[in-house]
């Protein structure tokens, strides 16, 4: 399996395109693209690459390139396409729609702060204001994780337990424009992996129906509780797919969460995306240092892993959260997630939100090392934390 010094972008576009590809003896492949930075090398990638049965369609905006995803799969093509920003609301519309109709379409986001103001940097405000959609989410820190994770995503996708679209994150620049040392699988191995598609819904013109009609409102709670028992199935899917993928290519892809030295902490860190690399080293420092202290990274957000999180804090007492989002009037997205999960099973908890990197500011093991401080103090959760804020003066 050749290595390869890649960006995140890169690695996002191989995968999308070696796995549209070995679904040539199925159906084919189908991206519908539309360039947006930081996101716009995938889609470069992807319209270049010579695909057997495949198409690739430039259109006029975001929202049509969800369209052109969600027509290709619906007609059981391997279909896939990415975004960021302003372009994933723009896409809003059909992202929901692509939910709904239970399409394994892949999407690749790179997160960037929403704007105006405009502002090209990681934040994953983005991506979280698709929360409550029925699409699986998953948030990567490494170029490789990128890649696995993709790939992984079109099996997990696809598996007639599940049948939901899935969105791949990363963080802009610091991931999407990076290069390091990536393997890159082969289309052999990737054939392997990935079975061709065979949609139990698709349409067909031998056996005629209609998708999205009109329904009464009885046929709707059916609806939403099919989506939900699918998600519930997600956690024992992926865990399938996971070892599938461990067997073909040797690597691990990832756990839905991934911890540090949580056996015995009394603190514990949360984090997603590349601010889990520093909070890594942060731990790992003091921990040499004899501090009980660990690290949750989570890769898996919806559906969200909240049982998985509370048994890896079982010896915590406080957790600090640090987000890279902000919901207005609230705080941060999966520190909400992760006390709702803790309500009423552990009271006892401390969870304090630390709102980190907001708009692409810098996450060093200093600012870290402040959340750590400020956690340790205290002996009740109060409102989220603003970190690293820094005001420029004034111009005359």
């Amino acid at each position: 399996m050749p290595t390869q010094l890649v960006t995140g972008n890169h690695a996002a576009g191989y995968a999308l395109s070696v796995a549209g590809e070995a679904n040539r003896l199925g159906r084919g492949a189908a991206c519908g693209i539309y360039p947006i930075t930081p996101q716009t090398e995938i889609v470069e990638f992807v319209a270049k690459f010579p695909f057997t049965k495949g198409r690739v369609v430039p259109v006029e905006s975001e929202h049509s390139a969800m369209g052109v995803s969600i027509g290709a799969s619906l007609a059981g093509a391997r279909s896939f396409t990415a975004s960021s920003s302003n372009g994933l609301a723009y896409m809003v519309e059909n992202i929901m729609v692509a939910g709904f109709y239970r399409l394994p379409i892949v999407m690749v986001a790179v997160n960037r702060t929403l704007g105006p103001p405009w502002n090209i940097w990681a934040d994953q405000g983005d991506t979280l204001m698709l929360r409550d959609f029925p699409w699986l989410q998953f948030y990567c820190e490494t170029n490789q994780e990128v890649l696995d994770t993709t790939l992984l995503a079109f099996r997990l996708a696809e598996d007639a337990q599940v049948l939901l679209p899935t969105l791949v994150a990363m963080d802009a620049f610091i991931v999407s424009h990076t290069q390091t040392e990536t393997e890159l699988p082969t289309q052999q191995d990737v054939d392997r992996y990935l079975p061709a598609l065979d949609l139990p819904h698709r349409l067909n013109h031998q056996n005629p129906k209609t998708l999205g009609g009109l329904v009464w409102p009885h046929e709707t709670v059916s609806h939403r509780l099919d989506i939900d028992e699918a998600m519930e199935r997600v956690p024992r899917v992926f865990e399938e797919c996971r070892q599938s993928f461990i067997d073909v290519f040797g690597r691990d892809p990832g756990a839905p969460i991934q911890t540090l030295g949580t056996e015995d902490a009394d603190k514990i860190l949360v984090a997603t995306g590349t601010i889990a690399t520093t909070a890594r080293r942060v731990v790992e420092r003091r921990r040499a240092d004899g501090e009980r202290i660990g690290l949750i990274k989570i890769k898996m957000f919806r559906p969200f892993p909240g049982d998985a999180i509370l048994e890896a804090c079982r010896s915590a007492s406080r957790i600090a959260v640090l987000d890279r989002n902000y919901a207005a009037g609230i705080g941060g997205v999966f520190w909400q997630d992760l006390r709702a999960a803790a309500q009423g099973r552990r009271d006892d908890l401390l969870i304090q939100d630390y709102l980190t990197g907001i708009g692409g500011g810098d996450v060093t093991p200093h600012l870290v090392d402040e959340v750590i401080a400020d956690l340790t103090l205290r002996d009740r959760a109060g409102k989220p934390v603003w970190m690293g804020i820094q005001t420029n003066p004034e111009v005359n």
